[in-house]
């Protein structure tokens, strides 16, 4: 059903360098998917704050900090491919060995297979290895060089005390796109002289920039816009300006199919200023609506993957009910849908809940609902129809966070789940303790009921090359 990579065992030599080098990175470094994905309001106060301390410029050129750059965000670099899937799986294998010392230590019988060895999968592959992101965000703030309203990533300076943008022209993760429209970005910024009005640090009113691309060839652009006591004339000026010069000027190179503003911090605060409403994604044969608010994971082509790995998981087939508690816009629902007898999600919300319902009626999907309802209700609606030959089996995605205490109590509790996937991007951190409660004995101080699950099958999925980030599946039975 998927395409598998190489088993990594017996690594050779190499190998103990290898895992040296990914458990150092594990502890030394930030996780290098979170600065890519975002980027902290605070920064621009903090950056702001370091300039008027009169803080001196920091010294090498531009290619040294963007080279800086590239080593804190893409650890795995300098590694061949098949370098960095062998660090990454002796990772994974090492956070396995921890989990089931954590059970053993519990009196728990922590997997169905024989040994560790069996249970762990190869790794399966990013079918894209370069520029595989569909989505940016650029912050803006001074460069490195001292230029104001720089577009780029924060970087602190050796010492710490200084944030600034490096461009990230460099970054082999990022396609050619998202650089292209950062770079007309900053042209846009620096066409209007500095008011009078402006903060210390010169940002203005324009702030951040996120890119989204499909394989469809849509491109979105959101800009994020501080109004900073700017008059409704002024706004509505500015607001024009960035229409012109994204659409019919400089700007128009980049294609845009949508351009978006975003005001301030508020969360769903999106307003269009030329373009289409959405853009569009293929995913297993499923073309699916994105909102500019919405949650979508970063590699199309590793999530098709993913998708694949949960389906035969969890032995989805026409006698399967799922209850889908995965976010974003749907995508793992509705892709199971298609091998499914019914499938339930309960956990979208918003736009990305509008999206979703979009998708299914568009592909004609009939046997996928929506219900934005506690797990107990969503299990109970889903067995009141149950016959003897449906299984009832869990899809958990976490790309956010984990599931609370009470869903956990709530899967233990309910008797007709006995499979469940859990698709986890951090296993050795946040997700361990979930891990540990759907597995270990009823313990009398917690209240946990139901037989507890056992691991049948790990599966490490790679959607981040050059990163020590990847997702594991996991698939459990009882």
């Amino acid at each position: 059903m998927f395409a598998r990579g190489s088993r990594t065992k017996g690594l050779g030599a190499g190998a103990g360098s290898l895992l040296a080098l990914g458990a150092r990175l594990c502890t030394s470094r930030p996780q290098p998917q979170a600065p890519l994905a975002s980027a902290g309001e605070g920064d621009f106060t903090q950056a702001a704050s370091a300039r008027s301390r009169g803080e001196s410029e920091p010294r090498g050129g531009l290619g040294f900090w963007q080279e800086r750059l590239a080593d804190q965000l893409l650890p795995l670099r300098r590694l061949s491919y098949e370098e960095q899937l062998k660090v990454k799986f002796e990772v994974t294998k090492k956070t396995l060995e921890q989990f089931q010392g954590r059970l053993h230590k519990l009196g728990a019988t922590v997997m169905e297979a024989q040994g560790l060895d069996d249970l762990l999968q190869p790794f399966i592959p990013s079918p894209v290895i370069d520029g595989y992101r569909n989505k940016s965000v650029f912050s803006v703030n001074q460069g490195p060089d001292g230029r104001p309203r720089t577009v780029g990533f924060f970087l602190r300076s050796p010492g710490g005390k200084r944030m600034f943008c490096v461009p990230a022209d460099h970054l082999r993760a990022l396609p050619t796109k998202h650089f292209q429209v950062a770079q007309c970005y900053e042209a846009f910024l620096r066409q209007a002289p500095p008011e009078p009005s402006l903060d210390a640090h010169q940002l203005g009113p324009w702030r951040r920039l996120r890119v989204r691309t499909s394989r469809q060839g849509h491109t979105m652009a959101i800009l994020t816009f501080h109004a900073q006591g700017l008059s409704q004339e002024a706004i509505c000026a500015q607001k024009e300006r960035a229409k012109e010069f994204f659409m019919s000027g400089q700007g128009s190179v980049c294609e845009l199919t949508s351009l978006y503003l975003k005001e301030g911090v508020m969360p769903s605060c999106y307003q269009l200023l030329a373009g289409e409403a959405h853009m569009f994604e293929d995913v297993l044969d499923l073309k699916l609506r994105i909102s500019p608010g919405a949650f979508f994971p970063l590699n199309t082509g590793a999530t098709e993957a993913l998708l694949r790995v949960v389906a035969e998981l969890g032995g989805v087939d026409r006698s399967t009910l799922v209850l889908d508690l995965s976010h974003g816009t749907g995508a793992p629902g509705l892709s199971l849908a298609q091998w499914a007898a019914q499938v339930l999600s309960v956990r979208l919300a918003g736009q990305a809940m509008e999206d979703a319902q979009w998708s299914a009626d568009f592909n004609e999907i009939t046997n996928w609902r929506c219900r934005r309802q506690g797990v107990e209700k969503a299990m109970a609606r889903l067995r009141k129809g149950q016959e003897d030959s449906k299984v009832l089996a869990v899809l958990v995605a976490a790309a956010d966070a984990g599931p609370s205490p009470e869903v956990i109590g709530a899967i233990r509790g309910c008797a007709a789940i006995q499979k469940l996937v859990f698709v986890s991007p951090q296993p050795h951190r946040e997700d361990m303790e979930t891990l540990v409660q759907l597995c270990c004995p009823v313990p009398s101080s917690q209240d946990l009921a139901g037989e507890p699950f056992r691991l049948s099958r790990a599966v490490p999925v790679d959607g981040a090359p050059h990163t020590l980030n990847s997702q594991l599946v996991l698939a459990f039975t009882r």
